[in-house]
């Protein structure tokens, strides 16, 4: 039996002590000796006592910008229920290699949360065993599926395999927006974000010189730094999503070329804070706030950020993310988020379903949707909430030209991964021939290698569409 963490430990002996003994599950072992640095223990027990046994179903999440209020939440779960405790870790670093270690270990959780940004390829941890299937729980809760609208939100390779459902999001992130202070736009002579990326460097080029050393154009980071906005620029502008052309089931990242060269403009000019490119988000996020540059590239998270986390000092502008020339031709990637998935490991999978099912509740959703921690996903809770509440979520909404895309071969490459390469050249440290060439090599390889040995599939998008992706009719060949 899985023991509560020493902090959890206290509020759960309260309640034994009180109404009888409080049953773990899950595999063995202590949550806070696997959870690692960075790991707080949170909503855990309640302070009402339970009548008779209480089973306790641990859930590990990676995000803390909703942390306040999950706590409060669980805490009124709780209270209420007398069966089921919910003990609630938060991890922030090294969250897919601390779930698969745990699981290994035999002292995972019974569920965590999931998301399409969390890099979490489905099929390695369905077919390494870690993963349950929803589906049989689903097909029978009818109220679940008019919440979330689980089947209208399959999507192959991501969150189900076939016709099962690992899965559910209850929220979506947006695609990238450009974040910017207007103060200094205006300074260098621009009233709006330019629509078409050689016009935003020259926007940028312009700042740096109005701010004569003090203000910059761009601000970047050393985290992801080339998916906070530009990768979106790229396939709004028909670029290969991550590489891999569907219509052919290989990869050409040739599209490319255009935006490597526009981006290494950038920093030919020397329009980016200086070092920005070797700061951590949250630093950069403050550098922003404070006013040191005048572009940030970032989802819908940033809502948040800049309204709690890190205040701007000027009042904070959001705008399209600017194309190649102009016009969308192309998918913003929207990415569902806020979805609990349960690990084969739990011996209590009916009591972690209910708690699944909670977290994705009418009730708790609007809470949660209104509070401006993600933006709505299925159509009936966008009907539910009030938008007047969201704040500068708002900002945000989807637009027509966002979608979801298929999940492309699962393949590991020799070197660097694609978005770390195209950055590596943005920077001046390769020629875009010799990126694409290099990318086009080590991916092609890649996904032979998995198609002989059988880890992989290739996948090809009947009558494909790039400002569609997710319409295609997906098929799948070993060949």
């Amino acid at each position: 039996m899985k023991l509560a963490s020493k902090r959890t430990l206290a509020k759960v002996t309260a309640v034994a002590m009180a109404a009888g003994m409080l049953a773990a599950c899950g595999g063995t072992g202590s949550s806070g000796s696997t959870a690692g640095e960075g790991a707080t223990n949170e909503g855990a027990s309640g302070e009402a006592a339970a009548s008779g046994d209480a089973v306790v179903v641990e859930v590990w999440s990676n995000n803390r910008h909703d942390e306040t209020y999950m706590t409060q939440m669980i805490e009124e779960f709780n209270a209420s229920h007398t069966d089921i405790q919910i003990e609630y870790t938060i991890m922030t670093d090294d969250w897919a290699n601390s779930i698969q270690m745990a699981f290994q270990a035999n002292t995972a959780p019974d569920v965590i949360t999931i998301a399409a940004s969390d890099g979490m390829t489905l099929s390695d941890y369905v077919n390494g065993g870690m993963f349950e299937s929803l589906s049989s729980y689903i097909a029978e809760d009818e109220e679940f599926q008019t919440v979330t609208e689980a089947y209208d939100h399959m999507y192959e390779g991501l969150n189900s395999i076939g016709d099962d459902i690992y899965w559910v999001a209850n929220g979506v992130r947006s695609g990238t927006r450009i974040e910017y202070n207007p103060d200094l736009l205006s300074a260098a002579g621009y009233d709006s974000v330019p629509t078409t990326l050689s016009e935003l460097v020259e926007a940028g080029k312009a700042v740096t010189e109005a701010g004569g050393g003090s203000t910059y154009g761009f601000g970047f980071t050393s985290s992801g730094p080339f998916g906070r906005w530009l990768e979106g620029v790229g396939t709004m502008s028909g670029c290969t999503y991550r590489g891999y052309d569907y219509t052919t089931g290989t990869y050409d990242f040739s599209s490319w070329k255009p935006l490597i060269e526009q981006a290494q403009q950038i920093f030919k000019d020397q329009s980016q804070l200086p070092g920005s490119e070797t700061q951590g988000v949250d630093n950069s996020r403050a550098l922003f706030a404070q006013g040191a540059f005048a572009i940030w590239g970032n989802a819908s998270q940033e809502a948040g950020v800049f309204t709690d986390q890190f205040p701007c000092s000027f009042e904070w502008g959001v705008a399209e993310l600017p194309t190649l020339n102009g016009e969308v031709t192309g998918a913003l990637e929207c990415t569902p988020n806020f979805g609990f998935t349960m690990l084969t490991n739990s011996d209590c999978k009916d009591q972690a379903w209910e708690v699944i099912k909670y977290f994705s509740s009418e009730d708790f959703m609007k809470g949660y949707l209104e509070g401006g921690y993600t933006l709505p996903l299925s159509s009936y809770m966008s009907g539910k909430i009030d938008p007047s509440k969201t704040g500068r979520l708002a900002d945000f909404a989807l637009k027509d030209y966002e979608d979801v895309y298929p999940t492309p071969p699962a393949v590991t490459v020799d070197g660097d991964d694609y978005g770390i390469t195209i950055w590596n050249a943005i920077l001046g440290n390769a020629t875009a021939d010799e990126c694409i060439e290099d990318l086009n090599t080590r991916y092609n390889d890649a996904l032979e290698r998995a198609l002989q040995n059988g880890s992989t599939q290739r996948v090809i998008i009947e009558d494909y569409d790039p400002a569609h992706p997710s319409a295609g009719t997906i098929t799948y060949s070993a060949e």
